[in-house]
């Protein structure tokens, strides 16, 4: 079952790495997949994914069809008589005549340790979880979402201070080192049934969910703005004034003032009463202005000075 042509499916900034590791590798790559270009950044002007602004300077086939669901989208895909397809990120579902076009099927890299963190939002999820660890699930995709046999798995370890952009940086390069060696072993490896009833789900984010409820414990805040960064990012008002609030500390110290007062403001953060312990802002950032340190913040605006 030697594997000769490759399709690769993917449109974030996650799926690069897995691109970049196959062109490295030297794999044949008959067509690269991924969504329309769309409007982005703060002019909203139309740009092309990250994967396919690589796959262009690497003079690889570009397909970019609003659906695969159609017949001309799914001959036009199987013409290219693809040995395997790989799926990272990619953001379309994958109708049946798809997932069996190439001849050893499609296999998709997966941001969590299925069966935990099936869906859109694996990365988030796990931080706002407060999961001691995640890592690459490597799964042979079938009709379900994400439900397929797991071929290899690589744990990684979350960190204290693992932000969504840092996790999902983390998790980008192990999933490219974790799809080329499974590739390198196919022949080797085992398909592993999930188990169903461990199974839990990724909810794609919501922007509600970044404000900050001060009734919960400090620690679960600080999980959110965490996991929040860099978007949608955490938000509060304090003092009346909007706040993007991209890094905090939970602090165990107890507080007898009510949930969302301002206890301390000086240099080394500014401390707020939660429903458990105290958190400490040490990132913060007004409606239109720059992300700040909490004491450059307060060198522009001292009645935040406890």
């Amino acid at each position: 079952m030697t594997i000769k042509k490759l399709i690769f499916a993917g449109t974030p900034d996650f799926a690069v790495p897995s691109l970049a590791a196959l062109i490295s590798a030297g794999y044949n790559l008959c067509g690269v997949y991924t969504q329309p270009d769309r409007p982005a950044g703060r002019g909203r002007q139309v740009q092309p994914s990250p994967v396919k602004k690589l796959a262009l300077e690497q003079g690889l086939a570009v397909f970019q069809p609003e659906s695969l669901k159609t017949p001309e989208a799914q001959a036009e895909l199987a013409a290219l008589q693809a040995d395997m397809m790989i799926v990272a990120a990619y953001g379309l579902i994958l109708p049946p005549a798809v997932l069996d076009a190439p001849r050893l099927g499609c296999v998709n890299v997966h941001a969590s340790l299925l069966p935990r963190w099936r869906g859109a939002a694996p990365i988030h999820r796990a931080l706002l979880a407060g999961d001691s660890h995640t890592g690459i699930s490597i799964m042979q995709m079938d009709v379900g979402l994400d439900t397929g046999a797991v071929l290899l798995t690589a744990e990684l370890p979350i960190l204290p201070d693992d932000s969504g952009q840092s996790l999902h940086d983390r998790l980008a390069t192990l999933g490219a080192d974790t799809l080329l060696k499974a590739l390198s072993k196919w022949q080797q490896l085992t398909p592993q049934a999930q188990d169903a009833s461990l199974a839990t789900y990724a909810h794609k984010l919501d922007k509600a969910e970044a404000h900050l409820d001060w009734t919960q414990p400090a620690a679960v805040l600080e999980r959110q703005v965490r996991a929040f960064n860099p978007y949608p990012v955490a938000h509060t008002e304090l003092l009346g004034v909007p706040l993007r609030i991209w890094q905090a500390e939970a602090l165990a110290e107890p507080s007898e003032q009510p949930p969302g007062t301002l206890v301390r403001g000086n240099k080394q953060g500014l401390e707020i009463a939660t429903g458990e312990g105290l958190l400490r802002l040490l990132q913060v950032q007004q409606a239109g202005k720059k992300i700040l340190s909490v004491a450059d913040f307060l060198n522009a605006q001292p009645a935040f000075k406890r």
